[in-house]
């Protein structure tokens, strides 16, 4: 046994200790250098610093002002709220910066002090693309763009996310039409139907009720659809799942808003539908309302954005995007269900029959490096990351195969492990510098496992080929990536 003596943990000091303290170092310092400390009640003259600028010398143009009243916004002390870039005074700022720094400094042109930007040399974006026909409607305006195709839908590209969490602006948007511009404080919740007390919430309410936050992803029924991208030899990840995004959501609960109303017995859906004309009407099983369904008002720290449904959203974890109805407007409750809208169904052409009301996503997982138009530049060790998520719960396991699938082995998940969200995994791997296919499969803990391409065909009661040239949603096989004897990385779907 060690004669050590153990010594206790130091309590953390008092903050009002530790400023005491540090006010006396930086008092005696002062006295040392023969200075005289400023006295509290004697604040400096901001006229003497060289970043102050007068109100009546601030270019009134640059002022924010509020959305509502039109006013001039003006902080908390007084001061006006500005945005500085383009002024006379940020260019003076950006020379000075030069003069002293060099080249290196004075070269933001934007002022990013009010909200963050990222670095000029990140330059993820996203895609433009209509999923084919039917999303251009007659007489609507379009924003410009050099696409071929409608840019109704916004692309995430997964293939450069770096977490489980997808920026928001780089999250997919699937959209009708123009996003429209609406007032929160004018935006209103009713709940009705077969309840006990309909109600009609603000966002004042809804924003004072308890509250949850969960990680969750968003994924659109034909993500992951074999259908052109996918089965081009050039796609990326993010062309083989370009609809596919996951954030932390805040908001409150749908089963604590049914509690507020008493649903009544027998009811058994409930009818979802939004404040745009453009967006869609979604029956939904009344047991989802009842599990973890969300009115979210909050995506990763901030709003909704609007193209994600601001001012609230439905959220519906695991259930197909399009059922997470934006700018969420009412919701009734019934004891029957109507064709409102689009009933996504799977067909079996084998026994031919229909499975209508198919809506939980599938398993799914893929490997985002090395993937498709990626190089490797280098022989030896290489870890192999991706992602995987599933519309039926956690992911418990992922396997990962470099060698066209005949051998699988066990990847490492990257904890935490989020229910109905991006789950990483990483797996050690050395190149020899061979041609090899690589591919992930996933487990959920339901324990639904990702098929291989004949599995899936013998599924949907198609022989093997007739599956690879039919457009099949919510086709969750392996995403397998050849990789070549010169490092180069291309989609090799189907082959596993």
């Amino acid at each position: 046994m060690s004669s050590t003596k153990k010594t206790e943990p130091r309590k953390p000091m008092p903050a009002s200790r530790r400023s005491f303290l540090k006010r006396g170092v930086v008092l005696a310092a002062l006295a040392a250098a023969g200075a005289r400390p400023a006295s509290p009640q004697e604040p400096e003259d901001p006229k003497r610093r060289t970043d102050y600028v007068p109100e009546e010398e601030v270019p009134k143009d640059r002022v924010l002002r509020d959305p509502w009243t039109g006013e001039m916004m003006r902080d908390e002390e007084g001061n006006l709220v500005v945005d500085w870039t383009g002024t006379p005074q940020w260019e003076t700022y950006r020379r000075n910066a030069r003069a002293i720094g060099g080249d290196r400094y004075g070269r933001v042109e934007k002022d990013t002090r009010l909200y963050g930007a990222r670095s000029r040399y990140v330059t993820t974006y996203r895609r433009g693309f209509d999923g084919g026909s039917g999303f251009g409607f007659s007489g609507t305006p379009c924003a410009p763009t050099t696409t071929k195709t409608y840019f109704y839908s916004l692309q995430s590209p997964v293939d450069a996310q770096l977490g489980g969490i997808t920026p928001n602006g780089l999250h997919f948007a699937d959209e009708h039409g123009e996003v429209p511009d609406i007032d929160p404080r004018e935006h209103r919740l009713t709940i009705f139907g077969m309840v006990d007390r309909p109600l009609t919430l603000t966002m004042d309410d809804l924003m004072n009720l308890p509250s949850v936050s969960r990680h969750h992803t968003v994924e659109c029924n034909s993500d992951g659809e074999t259908g052109h991208l996918r089965s081009q030899p050039w796609a990326t990840a993010g062309h083989c799942f370009p609809e596919l995004s996951c954030s932390e959501w805040t908001g409150v609960p749908l089963s604590a808003l049914f509690d507020m109303v008493g649903v009544k017995r027998g009811a058994k859906w409930f009818y979802a539908s939004a404040a745009d004309e453009y967006n869609q009407t979604w029956a939904v099983p009344l047991w989802k309302g009842m599990d973890d369904a969300m009115v979210a008002y909050g995506q990763n720290g901030e709003p909704v954005r609007p193209e994600q449904g601001f001012p609230i959203r439905l959220l519906l974890p695991g259930f197909q995007g399009t059922m997470n109805i934006k700018r969420l407007r009412r919701i009734r409750v019934t004891d029957e269900v109507t064709m409102l809208h689009r009933m996504y169904a799977e067909a079996n052409q084998k026994t031919n029959s229909i499975r209508w009301f198919k809506m939980e996503m599938p398993p799914q997982s893929c490997i985002l490096r090395p993937s498709g138009g990626q190089q490797l530049s280098r022989r030896g060790f290489q870890e192999i990351r991706g992602i995987a998520w599933s519309g039926g719960g956690k992911i418990t396991k992922v396997e990962v195969t470099v060698d066209g699938g005949r051998t699988w082995k066990e990847a490492q998940l990257q904890l935490p492990i989020h229910s109905k969200a991006h789950t990483r995994f990483t797996f050690p791997w050395a190149w020899n510098g061979e041609e090899v296919v690589i591919a992930s499969r996933c487990t959920d803990e339901t324990g639904a496992t990702q098929p291989t391409t004949p599995e899936a065909a013998r599924i949907r009661g198609l022989d093997v080929q007739t599956f690879k040239t039919t457009v099949v949603q919510r086709n969750n096989i392996p995403q397998p990536w050849g990789i070549d004897r010169n490092g180069r990385v291309t989609n090799a779907i189907f082959s596993i």
